[in-house]
């Protein structure tokens, strides 16, 4: 019995934490996005680099937004972020690279593509049940 209050509680808490934290990480997005958007305004010209980080704000707070609408965190997410990043590195240092470096990143770019692939295959080829 004072085990299960004990669980109830901690659960409560942490769910606490965790709808906190996914708000700061909302507010945060939404300050960056408009800091970018000012920064462009200001300069009268707006680049691929900040096309790209506009849209990895987009792609936060469209994770935040499934997030509480399914419960759930696709790790597909994550991954696109991380594709949109490395490109927005590759787009702002290509110049100042070296070839190794320039090879790395497609590689990985290549790699988390694979992986999102991957785990979309998964998902139509062994869908999960409807409790999982």
């Amino acid at each position: 019995m004072k085990q299960n209050l004990i669980s109830g509680i901690a659960l409560s808490l942490l769910g606490v934490v965790e709808h906190v934290g996914l708000a700061i990480i909302t507010v945060a997005t939404v300050i960056a996005g408009t800091g970018e958007v000012q920064i462009m305004i200001e300069a009268g010209r707006v680049a691929l680099a900040d096309l790209l980080l506009l849209f990895l704000y987009l792609e936060i707070l469209a994770m935040v937004g499934l997030y509480y609408q399914s419960g759930k965190l696709p790790v597909r997410f994550p991954i696109y972020i991380a594709i949109v990043a490395l490109a927005r590195y590759l787009v702002l240092d290509m110049k100042n690279l070296e070839e190794w470096r320039l090879l790395g990143v497609a590689a990985a770019i290549l790699l988390l593509s694979l992986a999102v692939l991957a785990i979309r295959y998964g998902h139509t080829r062994f869908p999960y049940g409807d409790g999982e």
